[in-house]
């Protein structure tokens, strides 16, 4: 994502936190991360720091992942591109940028 963003000012993410169970710590991170509105402890997490307890009781997480859910998304990451396209998995940022310039 940075890397498109670098390239591209005129495309924008939208990240909806969606905590997999697999990850026993990924829940109250991303409560965290939500609470903090904080981009540098989401670059934390990623990096796999230790992150505080959230110091909020948001309702957010929850409802990530109903709407993965409902969407059908199982894992981690995935992007939706505007047209409604789904890509399950990493995505490179030049196919990113394709996606978004197919007319």
């Amino acid at each position: 994502m940075k890397k498109v963003i670098t390239e591209r000012r005129d495309i924008a993410f939208y990240i909806i936190l969606y905590p997999l169970p697999m990850h026993k710590e990924a829940y109250d991170k991303a409560k965290t991360i939500l609470c903090e509105k904080s981009l540098d402890l989401l670059d934390a997490a990623f990096e796999k720091k230790p992150l505080p307890k959230p110091s909020c009781d948001t309702k957010a997480v929850d409802e990530n992942i109903k709407l993965a859910e409902k969407l059908g998304i199982s894992g981690t990451p995935a992007v939706i591109f505007p047209d409604g396209t789904l890509i399950p998995g990493a995505v490179e940022a030049d196919a990113i940028i394709q996606q978004i310039d197919k007319k």
